[in-house]
């Protein structure tokens, strides 16, 4: 049985600093493990977002002509910044939709008693992270093309993906866990997540809302990252600190009941696997 010291909020950066060699062997292999056995290879990181941002600039910029501000400079002003709050949606489905998995897929760690499943979510978020770099770069080559010299509040960008990885682990240890005990979770979540995407000011400002439902957006975990994203990566502005440690500080503790829902739940893994 697990004690108490094992679920305490320095037990996760103790875990994760001792098994810091082997987190990144496996996320090595995750990562080049996805492309195995095809022509491109690990190019595909970079195939895939490049597609992605040609078609919404062609669709939204020259097929509905759609202009995020009134006052816009680029003709491609709206692809770029629906973009940028995409990267930051994709780095968290594509760690929300494999959760409910992480374990069923790994049941060979399961059985060895020494082998700390605790880092597998871990792995899979910081996958996803790298993932997540190589749309940055492409936008970053794209905005270079299309506008000129990105702001410097870019370099910004991996402290707002801080929170970020620190919630999207939480979701993969919360429910990592509980999908070992319930399957349907899998279904669930992707209905959810699907959701979520359009819920999130992703596809439109926050000022397209109704101010009456503007405070609803408090209880989107996504809102607060991907309206930061735009600030720092299209306009330049550097986000309110208050809002950034309020929203580091409730990710941190979100992430902190899933890792206590992971210790507490793991014993029972090799009995329903």
């Amino acid at each position: 049985m697990k004690s108490v010291n094992s679920v305490v909020p320095a037990s996760i950066a103790s875990s994760l600093w001792g098994n810091r060699k082997l987190i990144l062997n496996l996320t090595k292999r995750e990562i080049t493990g996805r492309y195995k056995g095809s022509y491109f290879g690990i190019l595909w990181s970079f195939f895939n977002p490049i597609f992605m941002l040609v078609v919404y600039t062609f669709v939204f910029s020259f097929i509905f002509n759609a202009r995020w501000s009134v006052e816009a400079s680029s003709k491609s002003e709206f692809a770029l910044v629906l973009f940028s709050g995409l990267i930051i949606f994709n780095l968290f489905a594509e760690c929300a939709n494999k959760s409910p998995t992480i374990i069923l897929s790994n049941v060979n760690y399961v059985k060895k008693v020494i082998f700390p499943l605790e880092i597998l979510p871990v792995v899979n978020s910081l996958s996803a992270v790298f993932h997540a770099m190589i749309s940055v770069i492409v936008w970053v080559l794209f905005y270079i093309i299309e506008v000129g010299i990105p702001h410097l509040t870019i370099l910004l960008l991996p402290l707002l993906i801080l929170p970020v990885f620190i919630l999207i682990t939480g979701v993969g240890w919360l429910f990592s866990a509980v999908g070992v005990f319930l399957r349907d979770i899998g279904q669930i979540i992707t209905i959810l997540v699907t959701a979520l995407m359009f819920l999130s000011p992703i596809f439109y400002p926050i000022t397209a809302i109704p101010e009456k439902y503007r405070p609803l957006l408090n209880i989107n975990p996504l809102a607060p990252a991907i309206s930061q994203a735009r600030e720092i990566m299209y306009w330049g502005t550097i986000p309110s600190y208050s809002e950034y440690l309020i929203y580091l500080l409730s990710c941190s503790l979100f992430a902190w009941v899933g890792f206590v829902v992971f210790q507490k739940s793991r014993k029972g893994f090799a009995d329903v696997l």
